[in-house]
């Protein structure tokens, strides 16, 4: 299979999102809800609230295996910025084919949403927030053999939470 998703281990999950092994079985994949869907519907593992101008970092349980010349890019659902106006702190997630192998975070992917709205923005437990859409890129062709082992340019580190 060239690409795909799979959760993280329960061990991180474990670690960083909570102790329960039942919500770790039952928290679903993304998937496309049509046949003509780009994006892939990330579903929240348990329900969430993000006060007007707050800012919230959402664990996504998600890990993406893909090729190494595409990308996974992340974005809000569409819905989300124009019904409450709530947007991705970084606006875009990227995700690059190596992010899979990081030796810290072990692929485990985050999405950080800020509410700029006037009312409280509310998810539960199995709904879509977010979608990711797999593109291919190109390069100029230069050799860069540098290899990701941490959080390095990445808006997703731990010490970045500011909720």
């Amino acid at each position: 299979m060239d690409r795909y998703f799979e959760k993280i281990s329960f061990e991180q999950f474990q670690k960083e999102i909570k102790d329960d092994k039942e919500l770790y079985d039952e928290y679903i994949l993304p998937k496309r809800k049509t046949k003509y869907s780009a994006g892939y519907d990330f579903f929240a593992i348990e329900d969430f609230e993000i006060q007007p101008g707050e800012r919230k970092k959402i664990p996504t349980g998600y890990r993406a295996k893909f090729l190494n010349d595409e990308v996974l890019m992340l974005f809000v659902r569409s819905s989300m910025g124009f019904k409450y106006n709530v947007r991705m702190t970084n606006q875009v997630g990227i995700i690059d084919a190596d992010y899979f192998d990081n030796k810290e975070t072990f692929g485990h992917m985050y999405i950080s949403l800020q509410n700029e709205g006037s009312k409280v923005f509310k998810v539960k437990k199995g709904e879509s927030y977010a979608q990711g859409i797999f593109l291919k890129y190109l390069t100029c062709g230069e050799e860069v053999d540098n290899i990701r082992n941490g959080w390095t340019g990445s808006p997703l580190r731990k010490e970045d939470n500011n909720e």
